[in-house]
């Protein structure tokens, strides 16, 4: 347990984190609603169940909202956190340091548990974070991540059996064939089919991965998600969802640039196999890459002063 100082702690009266409560549930509900209802009845979607499927994530963990490290929250309510996971009740003299009246209800993260557990996935995350955020950024890869993961596919077990081939699998072959597939980011790399794998001219593994990933990976950069979630609750709920929500429109541009057919889901395509949409996936790209290094800073000055206090 890590007792708390003043001054290293912002204080939130009931009305106020309630309130900031309820508009996480409201966020996370537009995105999980559809999916629970989807699961319920048996449907998928090609683009907006995955970040609900490919993330361990699941939606109930995520629409518990927390305020993150260094925060107290007061009142009859904050009571019911006391038995919450790395979470506990501020003792009398922290609250009257804090300059609330001894046995009021306030909890708060303890930090010393967190870190007892988790320190080794802060240092992980924090070395992501950091040398991705210092690397420069490629945009040569045009998403043909997604080609090669169904490149050859008829000589192995189909990808998504319910979508079709924009342009066919031996259109789909001949784009992989004729451009240079640069794909950065191993957990993208690992679904290649057995014929693309030697295509690739990088050879990305989980042993290189810190040294492999860039700013300007779509994949990478929906990974923030991940690193968020994996971080709570010692990462604000709000933070969390900022990534999440940047994480869903790069999924929906990475199937919208793949070969895939999804015009009847609402997803033009980007036709990446053409001057045209090569460029506006660049375009595209860019910009994520900017809002995503925006992101990956805020994710390490949350990270960087837990990794920095002592257990």
């Amino acid at each position: 347990m890590h007792s708390i100082k003043p001054g290293q702690l912002q204080i939130l009266p009931p009305d106020t984190w309630l309130s900031r409560e309820n508009r996480h549930h409201e966020r996370v509900r537009r995105y999980a609603d559809p999916y629970l209802a989807r699961r319920s009845a048996g449907q998928k979607h090609p683009v907006e169940d995955f970040l609900f499927t490919y993330y361990t994530q699941k939606p109930g963990q995520l629409l518990r909202w927390h305020p993150g490290h260094g925060v107290v929250l007061t009142g009859p309510e904050a009571a019911a956190r006391a038995d919450w996971k790395y979470y506990r009740m501020l003792d009398d003299g922290e609250l009257t340091a804090a300059g609330l009246a001894p046995g009021s209800a306030a909890v708060a993260l303890d930090l010393g548990a967190f870190q007892a557990e988790r320190k080794e996935a802060l240092q992980f995350a924090a070395i992501i974070l950091r040398g991705t955020a210092l690397r420069p950024a490629q945009f040569g890869c045009f998403g043909l991540h997604e080609w090669a993961m169904v490149y050859r596919q008829d000589k192995f077990e189909l990808r998504h059996e319910y979508l079709q081939l924009r342009l066919g699998g031996s259109g789909t072959d001949r784009v992989v064939e004729e451009n240079r597939i640069r794909c950065s980011h191993f957990d993208a790399f690992r679904f290649y089919t057995p014929d693309a794998v030697g295509l690739n001219e990088l050879a990305p593994s989980r042993e290189n991965q810190r040294s492999m990933e860039q700013p300007g990976c779509l994949h990478a950069n929906m990974d923030l998600y991940k690193w968020a979630y994996k971080l709570a609750p010692a990462i604000p709920s709000e933070l969390v969802m900022d990534c999440f929500e940047l994480s869903w429109r790069v999924r929906a541009m990475d199937m919208q640039a793949s070969p895939y057919d999804l015009e009847a889901w609402g997803y033009p395509a980007i036709p990446i196999e053409s001057a045209a949409g090569k460029a506006e996936y660049v375009e595209r790209q860019r910009a994520f890459s900017a809002e995503a290094q925006s992101l990956r800073g805020r994710l390490l000055d949350a990270v960087t002063p837990m990794l920095d206090a002592t257990p």
